[in-house]
């Protein structure tokens, strides 16, 4: 049986802990819905980053706490941060190379969504942005920033034309229409929906299982599927087939065929 290891992610608004190889990340200001404030900003970056780069770290689980998932950035501290940005230098460049949105497209570890409750604006984009989204009876996707009269800062525009075509993503943005979870399944927007009871639980179910697969073999895949987006199909049959041969040259790849002819499951240490 594993321990858990509670990480200190240097806020009490981002939670962190590590079960065996599956790492769960909680936004943690349910009295807000889980607004992302600017400590919450930086330490969900750090952690994306990190688990990135950790060995230990095969999946990563991201949530919320209480009734919402993430209701978008904080509005009433982002209007106090705007204030003050009218006496900063009237340009700059922007640069969100560290950012979570940024982070979590870049990463190469699997990445689940337990929707726990509603997502909008940011909390939307972030949901959009993980490979795997489970929703409790309670999830809901809100594309409603133009009721707000801003825009999906956060890929929100680039992603969910991929994920469900173009006319239907114009019919949620432009209407800012609010989607539940059932509507969300037949979208193909999430892969399960469960009771609110099991959401962690079958979460942490699917993570498990893809942590007891060769994590190289499952990152190479997921990032083989991110460059497949914008590459020809000669393209990607190359680049595959330089992932293979590297593969093939693992310990884990020998245990692989050493699990198959022994009709076992394998046992993978990510060497």
């Amino acid at each position: 049986m594993t321990t858990i290891e509670r990480i200190d992610t240097g806020t009490e608004e981002l939670l962190a802990e590590r079960e065996g190889h599956v790492l769960t990340l909680t936004l943690n200001r349910p009295e807000r819905l889980n607004a992302i404030s600017a400590p919450m900003l930086s330490a969900f970056s750090r952690q994306l980053i990190a688990a990135n780069k950790d060995p230990e770290v095969r999946v990563v689980i991201i949530t919320g706490a209480g009734r919402g998932f993430c209701s978008g950035l904080d509005l009433v501290e982002r209007g106090g941060a705007d204030a003050r940005a009218q006496e900063a230098p009237p340009f700059s460049l922007i640069d969100l190379g560290e950012s979570p949105p940024t982070a979590l497209y870049h990463m190469d570890k699997p990445v689940i969504c337990a929707l726990n409750g509603a997502a909008a604006g940011y909390g939307m984009d972030l949901a959009l942005l993980c490979d795997i989204r489970i929703a409790s009876e309670h999830g809901k996707l809100a594309a409603v920033v133009v009721k707000r009269n801003i825009v999906p800062e956060s890929g929100g525009t680039w992603l969910l034309p991929r994920l469900i075509g173009y006319a239907k993503a114009a019919e949620l943005f432009f209407r800012g229409r609010i989607v539940g979870a059932e509507e969300c399944l037949e979208l193909g927007l999430v892969n399960a929906v469960v009771p609110s009871d099991d959401l962690m639980d079958t979460a942490r179910a699917w993570a498990q299982e893809i942590a007891e697969n060769a994590p190289a073999a499952v990152q190479v895949t997921k990032r083989l599927m991110r460059l497949g987006e914008h590459e020809t199909f000669e393209t990607t049959v190359d680049h595959v087939m330089m992932y293979f041969r590297a593969l093939s040259k693992t310990e884990d790849f020998r245990e692989g065929v050493r699990a198959f002819l022994e009709q076992r499951p394998g046992q993978f240490t990510g060497r």
